[in-house]
């Protein structure tokens, strides 16, 4: 047990005064004369005993109330487990401080980290002197003590938003091991946070825990510097439907604004960039939201020009958080993609539904088919230079000769695409079994597989692969079962490295992909040219079939490596850009936003650009040699989606995540101080001990209101 105010106990010494008053006003004997002596004098023996009985309780309460009330004013505190300590002995103190970008919601013109600061100097003032201090905010990084106050305040005021910012569970799990270091005895870790949820993600609170074990009487205060309710609109994660498009296709941006605690009309502009970075506005969509609710929002763009294509989304107008306000995208135009689609006699005939579901004729017409099919026969594939095709389609292919095998294969390693799609003129099977053949295919030929009845068909164990991305939003509503597959070719064991995209109801695989060198294959285990009235091996092709239309269009694109390049990232993420090695420089310069230039180094080796330097959100730009013929990409960085999360996360789930560890939770001096003093020297007796005062005297007052009375009488 310890005293708040030591010198108070020195009033126990009044209770002297009533033990004083008690001897000072004892009643004398009365003499009385009356006849029965002895009966009077039993009388007043037992008068005497009640009498002293009477005066010792009432000397006792008095006593008592006053020892009590000395007692309570010295404010004696109790703590169950762990350390005591005083209020003026040294701690080591950890102050970690929030840097989300949701920690710029502004109120009353103040941002939560600018009142997180405050409060943080406001503390810093009070902490004992001759204390160990750190200060520690969400950025990833070790932890240090600072030198003395005076650096730990500049800290505090030195504090930024971090766009990058690691989960406080993190930030806690640090500051702990920093404070095992220390060898002060009292140990104190102060959290300054708006509570948003998207900071307290239970990935890390077991790391959390189990750290916490290592310093079981650390105090950790939490200081909640947030709104109960924040009014904000925000725009959600950009979706492109490409990264890398044709210039004769169109770009498709998804995105939802949504409102917290707020309603009312509000207006998204889509802007694009040109080469100088100059904005232009091509569009503009107005939704009106409750409070509460989110809306899709979706913008198209077509005829666009061949390059580097930039721009961003943002809200028009001002609200409490202006990080959400605002995405950016980046994509790469380039000139429709040249598909060879070699089939037998007639090839026409066999590349109808391949052709039309990648090149359309409408599409064609108007200029605005993203693919440029060529068809030839199969055997002129021997006479085509293949390098001038991005992808090379095998519609049904019939045996070839091993040379040509062999310059498909290394037409692929070179870093191009190939799709094979096998059917009914794969005879005989050794002629495909052959070296050269399975130089290129996933592995040697079976049999033929049969399912007369029609009832199996594609069926996608799930959506991860690039080829089945545009799946994924309508992940089981796809109706696969309406386009039965007759007829299938059998393969053994795949070859290594090959990797099963798309199987079969029954398990087979019906779409294959191989790694070669730089390039990949793709081989479909049936046909995609047979007509409904041929005897077909599948209807896939056949009615409304647009999903055989968006798998042969993604597995086209995918071929062509447009979902290889990524060009849009979260901010503190890596990014990674291919360099044509025909084209290859040595240094070539970052602009950031606000038009800031980095020099970087390519990695020679490995023909690309690895830019770790993209933390602020915002447009980049990567250029080297001149306009016409040199290097010219684009990067784009946005927040993470949890980086602006404005939801709070309640006590309970917050107290779940320090498991069996206590915290106490404060928003105002008053509630930290209190909450540091309990934490210190224990919980206060003050209230309890004066209301067994006040039942001290109340019982005093009856008694000796009773014993006058009598005596009066």
């Amino acid at each position: 047990m310890t005293f708040v105010s030591v010198s108070l106990l020195a009033g126990s010494a009044l209770i002297a005064v009533p033990i004083i008053l008690h001897l000072i006003m004892r009643r004398k004997p009365t003499l009385l004369e009356f006849p029965a002596l002895r009966f009077v004098q039993k009388r007043h023996d037992a008068n005497q005993r009640r009498l002293r009985l009477r005066h010792l309780l009432l000397l006792l309460l008095r006593a008592g109330a006053i020892a009590l009330l000395a007692f309570a004013l010295a404010r004696p505190s109790v703590q169950f487990g762990g350390t005591l300590g005083t209020q003026e002995a040294p701690v080591a103190a950890a102050l970690i401080f929030d840097a989300a970008p949701h920690m710029d919601y502004r109120h009353q013109n103040l941002t939560r980290l600018q009142a997180a600061k405050e409060l943080g100097l406001w503390l810093l003032a009070q902490l004992p002197q001759e204390s160990e201090i750190a200060v520690l905010d969400t950025r990833i990084g070790a932890g240090v003590f600072q030198v003395d106050r005076s650096a730990a305040r500049h800290a505090i005021e030195r504090l930024e938003i971090v766009p990058n910012s690691q989960a406080l569970t993190s930030a806690v799990d640090e500051a702990l091991r920093l404070l095992k270091q220390s060898s002060q005895a009292q140990k104190e870790i102060y959290v300054f946070s708006d509570l948003s949820r998207g900071s307290w993600p239970q990935s890390r609170a077991l790391q959390m825990q189990e750290r916490l074990k290592e310093l079981p009487g650390a105090g950790i205060y939490v200081v909640d510097v947030g709104m109960a309710e924040p009014v904000n609109f925000g725009l959600g994660e950009l979706r492109l439907s490409d990264q890398v498009i044709s210039n004769r296709g169109s770009l498709t941006i998804a995105t939802e604004i949504y409102s917290v605690g707020g309603s009312g009309e509000k207006a998204v502009e889509l802007d694009l960039l040109d080469a100088h970075g100059k904005a232009e506005k091509r569009s503009v969509e107005s939704v009106t939201l409750k409070a509460g609710e989110a809306q899709q929002m979706e913008f198209r763009l077509g005829s666009l020009e061949i390059g580097a294509l930039q721009g961003y989304l943002q809200i028009i107008g001002q609200d409490g958080l202006a990080a959400d306000d605002a995405r950016f995208f980046s994509l790469e135009v380039k000139p429709a993609w040249r598909i060879l689609i070699a089939a037998p006699k007639p090839s026409d005939s066999y590349a109808l539904f391949l052709t039309e579901a990648l090149s359309p004729s409408v599409f064609r017409k108007r200029g605005q088919a993203r693919f440029d099919c060529e068809i030839v026969d199969l055997d002129e594939i021997s006479k085509i230079n293949l390098s001038d095709y991005t992808v090379v389609c095998l519609l049904d292919p019939t045996p070839l000769e091993p040379a040509v095998w062999q310059k498909l294969a290394d037409y692929a390693a070179e870093g191009h695409g190939v799709a094979v799609f096998l059917g009914r003129n794969a005879r005989p099977i050794d002629s495909f079994n052959t070296p050269q053949a399975q130089e290129l295919l996933p592995g040697k030929l079976v049999r033929q597989a049969r399912r007369p009845e029609g009832d199996l068909h594609l069926s996608p164990l799930d959506l991860q692969h690039p080829i089945l991305a545009e799946f994924r939003e309508q992940s089981g509503s796809v109706p696969w079962e309406m386009f039965p597959v007759f007829r299938y070719w059998e393969l053994e064991e795949p070859q290594r490295g090959v990797g099963v995209v798309l199987p079969f109801s029954d398990g087979r695989p019906a779409v294959l992909e191989r790694p070669l060198g730089a390039g990949r294959v793709l081989t479909m285990t049936t046909p995609v040219s047979d007509r409904p009235n041929q005897n077909p091996w599948n209807l896939l092709p056949v009615g409304e079939a647009w999903p055989f239309m968006i798998l042969v269009n993604e597995m086209a694109s995918y071929l062509a490596g447009s979902s290889d390049e990524q060009l849009n990232y979260y901010a503190g993420q890596t990014a990674v850009l291919q360099i044509d090695p025909s084209a290859q420089r040595s240094t070539y310069l970052l602009t950031g936003p606000g038009g800031v230039n980095f020099p970087i180094s390519a990695d020679v080796e490995r023909h690309r650009l690895v830019i770790t330097i993209i933390e602020q959100p915002g447009n980049y730009r990567v250029r080297a040699g001149g306009q016409e013929a040199g290097f010219d990409r684009g990067l784009s960085v946005n927040l993470a989606p949890e980086q602006t999360q404005l939801e709070r996360i309640a006590q309970k789930e917050l107290g779940e995540i320090f498991g069996p560890y206590k915290i106490r939770v404060a928003q105002t001096k008053e509630q930290i101080d209190r909450d540091v003093s309990m934490g210190r020297v224990g919980r206060e007796l003050f209230g309890p001990l004066i209301l067994f005062v006040a039942v001290l005297l109340a019982l005093e007052s009856v008694i000796s209101n009773r014993f006058y009375r009598e005596a009066e009488r």
